[in-house]
């Protein structure tokens, strides 16, 4: 690997010692986040019986007597799920703006988002989203990692030392625990001057990434265990539990990205595994606007706290609820027992106080008290105040409130049985507009994510690459591109925020636009392209769009181009042809840049494209005479 400036073991080791101890520095810093992220992923497991100790320590506090009930009544999952199934629908189709009005622009963009669609299901993108979504909404803040991988893409070459691949991107999610950045007074990525990126690996992936050997150690990382905690009257039940657990063979690589600056104009990047100095050099990604470079990291937040790197979960705000909630539950239960059991008084002596407190009050037990004493009496129990079923209702309602989903149909059924449709719409509206900023850092997160990955092929992608693009009917698309192609990296959405757009209400409106008449033409019709369309966005495109015989023609047509373009020979010409949308389509494709730049490098495609073209015109010629002679003409 890369090591400049540093010739002196000397001054190795002052590096690594720099970088270890402002890592600890900024774990130090990071720890009361880092208690507040553990807290909540115990209670959303169901360990809410912890909290946070005086002094800044994770701990779980016991019952006071053995017969309290410490039952958990977790409604923090749940809400958690809700929430995470309405951000599931916030995945916005992204489109590449043109650099200008030019044919040339219009049709680079229109590659540059077919690659950006076709990396973006190569990848997974939704899962990952997801994936990151379930962090932020856990500890409020998650992290989108974009690296170039030389080790991924096609196989270009084969030396000694192995195969040599094109180079593809990657993205991982990161967890907040992973990132450090030099400042949580930052309201952003942007605005922090260095980030460190720590993760744990095992000696041996370390060997196979960077080929070195680096001494192990056992060290601490959290994970969930099962836990079994006390019940009521001594009985147990099984949570779950984040606790600390030991990873063997292991070593701490930390990877610290410094922003450009004077001493350094291309940024810096240093990355150490355990004691050893992996890599020194600049900031490996041109992936910042301006063609600058910066930090491969994107940033999503459940909610922004003001003037402060990490974001909010609704998790905090709810335990103080749960915490309430348990509490009432319990204390009523508690309550039920005395009712149901009874607490009996006898007086000193009279009894046998060992099996009475063994085998209680059973059916039908004989029971003997000393002669002359008062025969053992149950004390009066009142019935369970209605103070906790009022107390136990008022915290569901702060639940809702607090977490900004509720199931409002299903829990207020009655409530809203006189409503009016428009009057249900404006309140499911209402409930959807809480969770709309967490949807919008969704939507960001992944706008920026189509950035990062056009702006890494512009920098990394080298020759003619073959991309394939599987449309939504199982069409294959094949198409030539490289990093040249890619002129503009301006990302924006074709979809508003999907939370307040769901498929019934999408189904309604195009049914209002095609009763009023709207998608029509001059002459009050419905053409096929427009029938197709509508079909499309009710979710039943694929039943009919084989019939689109336009569209079937431009994509024959668009196969052929690329036949042409890629030296696999000349396409035969079929009567089947729409020879006049042939011509169109090839004369279009004529006049792009990509046709242009294939023609430098192959003298005869011109000729060959313009021999093709004059064939669709003959056959068009002898459809016409054939037409004429059947009509007699």
């Amino acid at each position: 690997m890369k090591k400049e400036n540093f010739k002196t073991k000397e001054s190795l080791k002052s590096l690594v010692s720099e970088i270890r101890e402002d890592f600890e520095k900024r774990k130090k810093e990071r720890k009361p986040f880092e208690q507040t992220w553990l807290l909540n992923l115990n209670f959303l497991m169901g360990n809410q019986f912890s909290g946070i100790s005086h002094r800044g320590e994770l701990e779980d506090y016991s019952k006071q007597y053995f017969w309290q009930e410490r039952e958990v009544y977790n409604h923090i999952a749940p809400m958690i799920e809700t929430r995470l199934a309405k951000l599931a629908r916030v995945r916005p189709a992204t489109t590449v703006i043109p650099a200008s009005g030019d044919l040339d622009d219009i049709n680079t963009a229109k590659l540059s988002k077919s690659v950006l669609n076709a990396t973006q299901s190569r990848l997974n993108i939704s899962a990952l989203v997801s994936e990151a979504t379930k962090w932020s909404e856990t500890c409020g803040t998650s992290f989108y990692k974009v690296l170039w991988n030389t080790e991924k893409g096609a196989l270009i070459g084969k030396t000694d030392a192995g195969d040599i691949k094109e180079g593809d991107v990657e993205i991982s999610v990161c967890s907040p625990f992973e990132i450090y950045p030099d400042s949580n007074s930052a309201i952003s990525i942007d605005d922090c001057m260095s980030i460190i990126h720590a993760r744990t690996y095992h000696t041996d992936v370390i060997n196979n990434i960077w080929g070195i050997d680096v001494e192990g150690e056992s060290i601490e990382s959290y994970s969930l265990e099962a836990s079994n905690t006390l019940g009521g009257l001594g009985y147990t039940a099984s949570t779950g539990k984040i606790a600390k657990t030991l990873k063997h063979s292991s070593a701490i690589v930390l990877e610290k990205y410094v922003m450009p600056n004077k001493e350094f104009p291309n940024g810096r990047l240093i990355i150490v595994a355990g004691d050893t100095l992996v890599y020194e050099g600049e900031l490996p990604y041109i992936n910042g606007d301006g063609n600058r470079r910066g930090f491969p990291f994107i940033r999503q937040v459940a909610a922004d706290s003001p003037n402060l790197f990490w974001g909010t979960s609704i998790i905090e705000r709810c335990i103080p609820v749960q915490r309430a909630y348990n509490a009432v539950k319990n204390r009523k239960h508690e309550f039920l027992n005395r009712v149901s059991m009874g607490v009996l008084t006898v007086e000193d002596g009279s009894v046998d106080i060992d099996n009475l407190e063994e085998e209680g009050l059973s059916p039908g037990k004989v029971l003997v008290f000393r002669q002359g004493s008062n025969p053992p009496q149950m004390l009066n129990s009142d019935h369970v105040p209605l103070d906790f079923t009022y107390e136990e209702d008022r915290l569901l309602t702060e639940f809702t409130a607090i977490s900004g989903v509720s199931d409002m149909l299903n829990t207020h059924a009655a409530k809203f049985a006189n409503m009016s449709g428009i009057a249900l719409q404006l309140m499911l509206e209402q409930e959807e507009a809480r969770i709309s900023a967490s949807g919008e850092s969704v939507r960001f997160a992944m706008q920026e994510l189509a950035r990062h990955i056009l702006r890494l092929y512009k920098q990394f992608a080298t020759g003619k690459r073959l991309t394939r693009l599987v449309g939504k009917n199982g069409e294959v698309e094949q198409f030539y591109w490289s990093k040249s192609d890619i002129v503009c990296t301006d990302v924006v959405f074709e979809t508003e925020n999907e939370l307040g757009d769901t498929i019934a209400q999408r189904r309604n409106m195009i049914f209002d636009l095609l009763k009023a008449g709207l998608l029509h033409d001059e002459n009050g019709r419905l053409s096929n392209a427009m029938r197709l369309k509508a079909l499309e966005l009710l979710g039943l495109g694929v039943w009919d769009s084989a019939l689109d015989v336009r569209e079937l023609q431009k994509r024959c047509a668009d196969e052929e181009n690329l036949s042409l373009i890629s030296g696999r020979g000349e396409p035969a010409i079929l009567e089947v042809h729409d020879h006049e949308a042939h011509v169109a389509s090839h004369s279009a494709f004529m006049l792009t840049k990509e046709f242009r730049v294939a023609a430098e490098e192959d003298k005869t495609l011109t000729e060959k494209m313009l021999k093709h073209i004059r064939e669709h015109k003959r056959f068009s010629v002898l459809e016409s005479q054939i037409k004429k002679d059947i009509l007699g003409e």
